[in-house]
């Protein structure tokens, strides 16, 4: 979680919504590591997960990223879930809730429907205070601003 979190802060201090993201294979060597950039790639489907997973995947130059475990430091949204379970990844590790658009443990629970062909591992809330720390010190922003 520390080399998401380390991501997440350069998304902020890039202006992006500070959300980080690793990928890491079946032995621990980091494959790819992104933050949000959409404000910088001026696209809305550039999130930290969604460029993590691709750039792991080139790495690989693999279809599928099967024993790999996502990190990343916000529960990730429905179109991120979706990409996970398409690259049907072993484990999902991430820190902060997101009760608004989440898409794993919140929302429309991507992976607890009967439909959804692979339900990776998920764990939840690692780090939650320091990544959500981040979110809500970066959107303070906004509203002093």
């Amino acid at each position: 979680m520390e080399l998401a979190l380390a991501q997440a802060r350069l998304a902020a201090a890039g202006g992006e919504v500070p959300v980080g993201a690793i990928i890491t294979d079946g032995a621990g060597q980091v494959l790819a590591a992104a933050h949000n950039s959409v404000e910088a790639m001026r696209d809305p489907t550039a999130h930290a997960e969604f460029l993590a997973l691709a750039a792991a995947r080139a790495a690989r130059g693999e279809k599928y990223l099967a024993d790999c475990t996502l990190t990343v430091t916000l529960e990730p949204c429905v179109f991120c879930a979706g990409a996970i379970a398409a690259l049907r990844l072993r484990r999902v590790v991430f820190g902060a809730y997101d009760p608004k658009t989440g898409g794993v443990e919140h929302g429309p629970r991507v992976f607890a429907h009967a439909t959804t062909h692979h339900k990776p591992e998920l764990i939840g809330g690692v780090r939650e205070g320091e990544c959500a720390a981040l979110l809500k010190d970066f959107f303070a922003g906004f509203r002093h601003a």
